[in-house]
């Protein structure tokens, strides 16, 4: 296989890099006949870390052809890594996810747990409050993550404070890590008292919690743009009490919050949560209309979320992802969309080589 070379500035910093593909790792030291495939400013791959790939409405099974179209979705908009807190059906996709040379890598939490009665039919396991503990840690030995709701309609029972606790540190145990899903205040009080890894959504969050989220290192993964959809919909019912209710007045306070935690040290992370997959770049933008400065926007979507996913960037020995724009990003978000080119596993996937 031809070695490539990318070459440019690398985000975070800015700094000149001149990088070539040695496999699936970077390398600085020059190689010979390297072909050049990308010169401009230099992202370590885009990261969707909040998606649901492979079924194309809720409560349906996982379907491998729809799990390859949403991925090549996501690459095609410069996605490289992807974080799927929660999969269709029962949790198990094929051998070849996260691994193909044509899909982003992956990594995922099975499927959702979540109380008895709650949750989306077809969707996830209802395991007894006394087994969830287990449950989550079983999963989080199998594939890194586990994910539980723990509070789902307004009117539905929060999770127990000590039944998530324990769940946090049985999973910790077997080297895991822990997301919950929140949309009401008890659940977000909840998720930081028993101090999960990542929060997702977190509207209704107490901005009181922010600095203790910071200090124990959680992650808060918005899903900003999703919500400010919903909301728009609401908005537009004619129904009153659809218009007024409480997840309108969350969802209109979500992203004061989005950007409250991003200034509070909060490590906040970009996830769509929506189809058509490959809309990373959106949800960048609402993070910066919202207040986030577009540097910690777009490290939520890229460097940042690489770390806080165990990736390094743009360094020699880091796998060989990268993704490169003719401008500054932070300077021009529209240029999200119009990638110069997509290295995946040193292999160009989208663009042509300069020579």
């Amino acid at each position: 296989m031809a070695v490539l070379r990318v070459r440019g500035r690398a985000l975070p910093d800015g700094e000149p890099v001149d990088l070539y593909a040695d496999g699936d790792r970077w390398t600085d030291d020059p190689v010979p006949g390297a072909t050049l495939v990308a010169e401009g400013w230099l992202l370590p791959g885009l990261v969707d870390a909040h998606t649901h790939p492979g079924a194309e409405r809720v409560g349906l099974p996982l379907d491998e052809e729809t799990l390859r179209a949403d991925l090549r979705g996501h690459l095609d908009a410069g996605v490289a890594l992807i974080r799927a807190p929660g999969l269709a059906g029962d949790g198990e996709p094929p051998a070849w996810f996260g691994r193909d040379p044509d899909s982003p890598r992956a990594v995922h939490a099975g499927p959702w747990i979540a109380q008895r009665g709650q949750f989306f039919d077809g969707w996830g396991r209802r395991p007894s409050l006394a087994d969830l503990p287990d449950v989550a840690a079983a999963q989080a030995a199998r594939t890194g993550w586990a994910k539980i709701v723990v509070d789902w309609q307004p009117e539905d029972e929060v999770m127990p404070v000590e039944v998530l606790r324990e769940a946090v540190a049985r999973v910790h145990a077997v080297g895991g890590r822990l997301a919950v899903h929140s949309q009401q205040a008890a659940g977000g009080v909840v998720a930081v008292e028993a101090g999960v890894d990542s929060l997702e959504h977190g509207m209704c969050l107490d901005s009181a919690l922010l600095p203790r989220m910071a200090a124990l290192g959680m992650a808060l993964t918005p899903t900003l743009a999703a919500i400010n959809q919903s909301l728009a919909r609401r908005l537009a019912s004619p129904d009153d009490a659809v218009r007024t209710g409480s997840y309108v007045q969350g969802a209109s306070a979500h992203g004061g919050l989005v950007a409250a935690a991003a200034e509070a040290g909060v490590t906040v992370l970009a996830g769509t949560d929506s189809r058509p997959h490959g809309r990373v770049a959106g949800e960048v933008r609402a993070m910066v209309a919202a207040g986030v400065p577009s540097h910690q926007a777009l490290g939520a979507a890229s460097w940042g979320a690489r770390a806080y996913l165990g990736l390094p960037g743009l360094v020699a020995g880091a796998p060989a992802d990268a993704v490169v724009y003719d401008v500054d990003p932070r300077d021009d978000l529209g240029i999200l969309d119009h990638p110069r080119a997509v290295v995946l596993r040193g292999r160009l996937v989208r663009g042509r080589s300069l020579l």
